[in-house]
This record gives C-alpha cells, sequence and structure tokens, in this order.
C-alpha cells in the first residue's frame, strides 16, 4: 500500500481525528507544534485527534490544512473527512483500542509526574521514555495511570508486556504487535525491564508501527538512543515544621499516600494533633517510599505510628509485609540495599562520604567533601540521583540533595556495603 492508499485507508476507517494524526506525523510535527503553526491550542488538537470533537468548524479546518501544507486531492480529501458523520455513525469503524491492565489500588501523590509522562507521549511526541527508580518507588502503579489516561482520553491502545527482569520481553512477540497497533496509536509498556531492552528490536517496531510509544520502567537506566530517562522519586515527606499541623501535613505527598490506606485499613481514622508528629516522622524514616509506607499502613492495625517509629528506630528494618497487604514482599531493605550493592566503586566511595554529610547539600558541597574534579563530582551525584539514593530538596539558592534516610543508617550500619571491606580503596583513586 503506498502512501496516499495509506491516508485514504485511514480517512474511510477512522474519520478526521485520526486522518490529522496521520498527517501530522507524517510530516514529523508533534502536537504542540501543529497547534502553535495553526494558532489553535495544543487541548483542541488533542480532542480532535481524540474523536472528541465530532464536527470542527471549517475555520479550524482550513487552519489546520495550512498548516499541513495540504494541496489538490489531499486537501479535499482531508476537508470531506471533517464533514463526514461522526465515527460512532461510520458504516465501518476502528477497532476497540485495547485497554491497559487495571490497577488495583488509587494512585496519591503522583498527579505532576502524572502529567509529565501524559505530556511527553501526548503533546511533545516523544516515542521512547524511561522510568527509573528504586523498587517500590511505584513506577508500575505510575504506569498505569498513564496508560489509563492515554487510553480514555487519547484512546489509544495500550499494550502491557510483564518483563520479569528479562533482556528480551517480547521474544516471539514483536511480529504479534505490529500486526495489533499497526499504523494506529499505541502505547507500549514494558514494566520490569530491569535486563535491558533490545535497541535493534526495538527499532524495528519503532519502523513498522509510527503511531507506537514506548514506556519503559526499571530500576535503573539503560543506554539507548532517543531515550527520555525521568527518575522517579520517592514521595515528598513533610518538614518537621509541620508536625504539629495536621491540616499541613495532610497536603503532603507521603503523609496523603500513608493516610489513604490508614483510611481504608481503619474506617473513619482521622490525622489528629497528639498523632501528627508521629505520622509525620514515620513518612520521614520511610523516605515517602509508596511501598514502605504500605507496609507502614498495614501494620496499623495492630501498632500506632507512634509504636511503629519507636519499632523502627530501634530496629529500621524490619518492617516487612504484614500477612493481609496485597503490596509486594520483603523487608524494606530489599527496595534499598541491592540498589546499594549495584553500585560502581565510584559511585559507592562517594555515596560513602555524602551519608556522614548532616542535613542537605550543594553539588559544591559534595566537590568539597570528596576532593575531586567538578565535573566527575558532579555526574556521580547525578547517577546517584537517577538510581533513587539521594533525592533534591526544595531550596531558595540553587539544586540541593540529600541521601535517603534508609540508605544513611544501611551504609553507616552495615560494614559489608563499604568499600573499605573490600580492601580500603583511596577515595581519589577511585575518581579517577
Amino acid at each position: 500500500m503506498d502512501s496516499g492508499q495509506s491516508v485514504q485507508a485511514v480517512r474511510t476507517a477512522a474519520g478526521f481525528g485520526e486522518l490529522l494524526r496521520v498527517r501530522r506525523e507524517r510530516i514529523g510535527l508533534t502536537q504542540q507544534c501543529l497547534a502553535d503553526h495553526a494558532t489553535l491550542s495544543v487541548r483542541a488538537i488533542r480532542d480532535m485527534e481524540a474523536g472528541r470533537v465530532r464536527r470542527p468548524r471549517n475555520e479550524t479546518v482550513r487552519l489546520l490544512a495550512d498548516a499541513l501544507r495540504l494541496e489538490g486531492r489531499s486537501r479535499t480529501d482531508f476537508e470531506e473527512s471533517a464533514r463526514r458523520h461522526p465515527l460512532g455513525d461510520d458504516p465501518v469503524a476502528l477497532p476497540v483500542p485495547a485497554a491497559p491492565p487495571v490497577a488495583r489500588g488509587a494512585i496519591v501523590g503522583r498527579e505532576m509526574e502524572t502529567e509529565v509522562l501524559v505530556d511527553a507521549f501526548a503533546v511533545h511526541g516523544d516515542r521512547l521514555v524511561s522510568l527509573v527508580g528504586l523498587g517500590g518507588v511505584g513506577k508500575t502503579r505510575l504506569a498505569l495511570e498513564v496508560a489509563r489516561r492515554v487510553h480514555l482520553a487519547a484512546r489509544w491502545s495500550v499494550r502491557w508486556v510483564e518483563c520479569g527482569g528479562g533482556a528480551h520481553p517480547w521474544r516471539g512477540r514483536a511480529d504479534e504487535l505490529v500486526r495489533e497497533i499497526g499504523d494506529r496509536p499505541a502505547l507500549l509498556v514494558l514494566d520490569g525491564a530491569d535486563g535491558g531492552v533490545d535497541a535493534g528490536q526495538l527499532d524495528a517496531l519503532f519502523h513498522h508501527c509510527p503511531g507506537l510509544r514506548v514506556l519503559i520502567t526499571a530500576r535503573e537506566a539503560r543506554p539507548l538512543p532517543g531515550c527520555q530517562v525521568i527518575p522517579l522519586a520517592p514521595l515528598p515527606v513533610p518538614a518537621p515544621e509541620l508536625d504539629a499541623d495536621p491540616e499541613a501535613l495532610a497536603q503532603v505527598g507521603a503523609v496523603r499516600l500513608l493516610l489513604s490506606h490508614l483510611c481504608r485499613l481503619r474506617p473513619g481514622y482521622t490525622l489528629e494533633r497528639s498523632e501528627a508528629p508521629a505520622v509525620a516522622e514515620l513518612c520521614r524514616h520511610l523516605d515517602g517510599l509508596p511501598g514502605a509506607l504500605e507496609r507502614a499502613a498495614g501494620w496499623a492495625l495492630v501498632q500506632s505510628p507512634g509504636q511503629l517509629v519507636d519499632r523502627l528506630a530501634a530496629v529500621p528494618f524490619t518492617l516487612a509485609a504484614p500477612p493481609l497487604v496485597y503490596g509486594a514482599r520483603g523487608d524494606v531493605r530489599d527496595e534499598v540495599e541491592p540498589a546499594i550493592r549495584r553500585l560502581t566503586e565510584r559511585q559507592r566511595a562517594l555515596l560513602e562520604v555524602l551519608v556522614d554529610e548532616p542535613g542537605d547539600w550543594s553539588g559544591e558541597d559534595a566537590v568539597v567533601r570528596s576532593g575531586w574534579a567538578l565535573q566527575t563530582c558532579l555526574a556521580t551525584v547525578h547517577e546517584l540521583l537517577s538510581r533513587g539514593l539521594i533525592r533534591s530538596v526544595p531550596a531558595r539558592d540553587g539544586v540541593r540533595f540529600t541521601v535517603l534516610n534508609l540508605c544513611r543508617r544501611l551504609v553507616r550500619e552495615e560494614p559489608g556495603l563499604r568499600l573499605a571491606a573490600a580492601g580500603d580503596v583511596p577515595l581519589l583513586a577511585v575518581a579517577g
């Protein structure tokens, strides 16, 4: 099928919205670029492509045709498509787009991250995004929400592949995916691709499926051409000055998530002023990690937040999943220790310096403490941030960071995690 026949087939089967998308992508425009050229809003473009605008105005169609540089028969087909009956009345309609898996629980505190990822695919036209971070930070849950949004709002098909850490998540399925997706807009989610993704097979999928977008979730970034890497940090934790203000605490991401679990397990639960400091301290102790907060809420059936704080202060890595919580198994240690062990010597050497830095610190502070060259030190800070072992914190005087509390405790209290245990590797030698 040649280019003209392909566009005509799309027009016949799908109507104006799909034809608009195909024409836009054929000349390499994102929704934002087309909106700018046509002097329309990006929301208007998104709604038309999603089929939410049944009969666009003639002036809107003219502006779009001009922006797409359509002439002759192509322009006539485009304008006629806008005057056709709505998609639901067409004798031949698009197949129902495949839906993503249904999440088992609500998503809390990830509104900004969701919008960023949805816009990356649906507005800015990114084709490949990797969402990376610690185990238990909520990568899969966020990917489910993004998939749900693009499926409902933009009518994209979603193909979800559980990778299980393997290096070839679509072995034997590439041809099947090409047949299922075709030219239609679709999101392929490769969840838990910790073993990496075959770049050649990925390129082949992109070549055969021009409307395909791919979202990868993994614990660390792998080099892939054209991939936008987005580190997912734990949820924000409350500053100590908020401990006496239950209303302000309830607006902080980690507290919101913990309270949402507590309210389901203990119907009628409200955050009282007397218990607010313990709830805030519990969120800080667990670094706002969603998986750890879910475990803590499960134990709140038999222990108060204050008792949980005392328990974790004495023995910090005993927070296993309670019997009736549907989340991840294992202990909170299982989410942090593997990430430390996967560090290179250079990354671990700097982390060992930073765990002894009180409070938060800047990249320049890290340079002074380590004695490393600026570029080497900042690159290593960047790597630790992408692996989720440090986090950025609000600051008025530039970007500042802090080491996760759980990471700090592990490195300090587990001699086997320190470079010294492997033979006293000098810090400057590792930097070189």
